[in-house]
């Protein structure tokens, strides 16, 4: 093969692989937006709370990935199959294993149930496994961020209804009084 054919192939290569780059960022995007850019979870500070896990997930993976294997009984294949998984987010997957553990499933369950149901949004498929909106059982989901945020060693800015409802915080207006 002639040198100055070899070169136009080598020059060829990088465009196609940047080419095959932005095309596969685009896809991930747009399966971000239709899967995981909006929770739906009904719940105005939840929905607040999960873009603010997005964020700290995004800048701290490892720590993130830690906190749901851990604490929220996911398995860590399962947990990082869903973050390479660009039809996710990292709040979609706090929240399933969260619901999960609400709703005494394993997150597989949840996960499996979302990925195929979530035109739906979160609402339905909370109410799907019996975790209602307003009730007790999604009180105790929303209060699990504060064992997560302490893990993570954050505040909950974004969440002022549930740092002031749980009175172990240290902004529960019970405990500032002392």
């Amino acid at each position: 093969m002639p040198t100055g054919s070899r070169q136009c192939h080598v020059l060829r290569l990088p465009a196609l692989l940047v080419a095959l780059v932005l095309t596969a960022s685009a896809m991930a995007t747009d399966a971000s937006k239709a899967f995981g850019g909006n929770p739906w979870t009904g719940d105005a500070t939840v929905d607040a709370t999960l873009a603010d896990i997005n964020q700290y997930a995004m800048r701290y993976p490892d720590a993130f990935v830690d906190e749901i294997v851990r604490y929220h009984a996911a398995p860590r294949a399962l947990v990082d199959a869903l973050m390479h998984n660009p039809q996710w987010t990292p709040a979609d997957i706090y929240f399933a294993c969260a619901l999960a553990q609400t709703a005494g499933q394993p997150c597989r369950a949840v996960s499996e149930q979302w990925q195929h149901d979530h035109g739906q949004g979160w609402d339905a498929i909370a109410r799907g496994v019996g975790v209602q909106p307003r009730s007790a059982e999604f009180d105790r989901l929303k209060q699990g961020f504060i064992s997560s945020y302490a893990h993570w060693g954050r505040p909950l800015p974004s969440v002022p209804a549930i740092r002031g409802d749980h009175p172990d915080h240290p902004d529960h207006p019970d405990r500032t009084r002392h």
